[in-house]
């Protein structure tokens, strides 16, 4: 009888750990820990400003007002080389398209960024993104990063727009180039611990 009641106890606590491995084990389309938490809209709002503003949001000029003009030429060159020209620029013409995409669900979805953005300009604003996308683990995802800008919800339906507009290939090429771009940007600001993603 003993024995029945150990196997017993044993079985439920195989049962509980396996259900908190799943739990913790919830991903990404492309890879990386879903979050799952409130949204940092404060820095969102910081990012669109730094971008042109939610009427005119450019992931270019976001990038350049967060590194200047001579460190992102530098980094597009290197990606440029790293992926091809045309994987590059899709890349960047992706995220202007994935930022207005969130923009637009988050305005349906009755969610508001804050009149009054988080007082981040240049470097520390990059820093800030850094550090937002950073998962548990270490490792720098963009999905991570986009679950927090405005939220999982939003995350998804604006990878749903990616694929039916541009394919998912082209949606896997923004999640990728991003991983790459970022974990560069972080070893350059000094966030050497940093792990770069296995998709990149």
């Amino acid at each position: 009888m003993n024995l029945l009641k150990v196997l017993a106890t044993v079985t439920t606590t195989v049962v509980m750990l396996v259900s908190s491995s799943i739990a913790i084990a919830e991903t990404n389309w492309f890879g990386g820990e879903v979050h799952n938490g409130a949204p940092a809209l404060e820095v969102t709002a910081a990012l669109v400003k730094a971008g042109g503003g939610t009427s005119n949001f450019n992931f270019a000029t976001a990038l350049v007002s967060m590194l200047g003009d001579e460190t992102v030429h530098a980094e597009v060159e290197k990606l440029n080389r790293q992926y091809g020209n045309e994987n590059v620029n899709a890349f960047i013409s992706g995220m202007t398209f994935a930022v207005n995409s969130a923009l637009k669900h988050a305005t349906e979805a009755g969610i508001k960024l804050p009149v009054a953005p988080a007082n981040l300009k240049g470097a520390e604003l990059a820093k800030t993104l850094v550090v937002a996308g950073t998962a548990p683990d270490g490792t720098w995802w963009s999905g991570y990063l986009f679950d927090k800008a405005l939220s999982n919800q939003i995350h998804i339906l604006v990878m749903k727009d990616i694929d039916a507009k541009f394919g998912h290939a082209a949606d896997m090429t923004t999640h990728k180039i991003l991983n790459q771009a970022m974990y560069d940007v972080a070893q350059a600001l000094g966030y050497k611990d940093v792990k770069l993603a296995s998709l990149h």
